[in-house]
């Protein structure tokens, strides 16, 4: 009988865990289409992994404190990561900002989400909230976010301009955005740091500061996002052509 308990037990855990997974979708409503936004004119790198590299790595680094400290991240704050994959930032951010805070991992890869939802049942961490996207929309719900991180996926979205001007909507007045990349074309996975800021600048985001990383991880670049008053249509957005990131 106390076999039989305890399996039951762990179907019913199993069960729960599955159905949290499950139930992964769009947190907030759609934003502007992309059909009326230009495309890159430059490569477009494909969804390979959700991790890049192994998490002892990247921790020897101190790859999540840095871009904590950096970005001025507090307990407490609302933080998106985006294109969250196997969720390296979203568990070590959700221990950061507490239980006050929390964590809103967004993908477009929905199997990504339904891991990393088991995984932080796993870990027990109640901050941390699930968002599916889409190429041209995050689909975050308006003004959530206190910051948010794009974490070497940039050059994976496909509809970057788009993208960061429905991202913009869902940044709380004085959040900043955080883009890690490395310095190389995007068909090599990677963003040159002055086509990142033609592209980003194209939509109305402002460069705060650049900041190199340790070892292999690359640049940090912090954005504002545009505020009403200096938001551009995305009729006047114009894309940026740049020879090194689209070899």
């Amino acid at each position: 009988m106390m076999a039989l308990a305890r399996a039951v037990t762990l179907l019913v855990g199993l069960g729960a865990t599955c159905g949290h997974a499950a139930d992964i979708g769009y947190l907030g409503p759609p934003g502007v289409a992309a059909r009326a936004f230009p495309s890159p004119q430059r490569a477009v790198a494909q969804i390979v992994s959700p991790s890049r590299s192994s998490e002892e790595r990247r921790d020897s680094l101190n790859e999540a404190g840095e871009l904590a400290r950096l970005l001025e991240l507090k307990p407490g704050m609302t933080i998106g990561d985006i294109g969250a994959g196997a969720g390296y930032h979203t568990v070590r951010l959700s221990r950061f900002v507490g239980p006050t805070g929390s964590v809103i991992a967004q993908d477009v890869t929905r199997s990504y989400l339904r891991a990393l939802a088991r995984r932080t049942h796993r870990l027990k961490l109640t901050n941390v909230k699930f968002a599916l996207g889409e190429p041209h929309d995050p689909r975050l719900p308006a003004a959530s976010l206190d910051a948010a991180i794009l974490v070497h996926v940039y050059h994976e979205i496909a509809q970057p301009y788009a993208f960061m001007y429905n991202l913009a909507r869902a940044l709380k007045p004085g959040a900043q955005v955080g883009i890690v990349d490395l310095e190389r074309p995007t068909s090599e996975h990677g963003t040159p740091i002055e086509l990142l800021r033609c592209e980003l600048s194209a939509v109305g985001y402002r460069e705060i500061a650049t900041h190199q990383l340790a070892g292999d991880t690359g640049y940090l670049a912090v954005f504002s996002p545009p505020g009403q008053e200096g938001r551009k249509s995305p009729g006047e957005i114009v894309a940026c052509a740049h020879r090194a990131g689209a070899r």
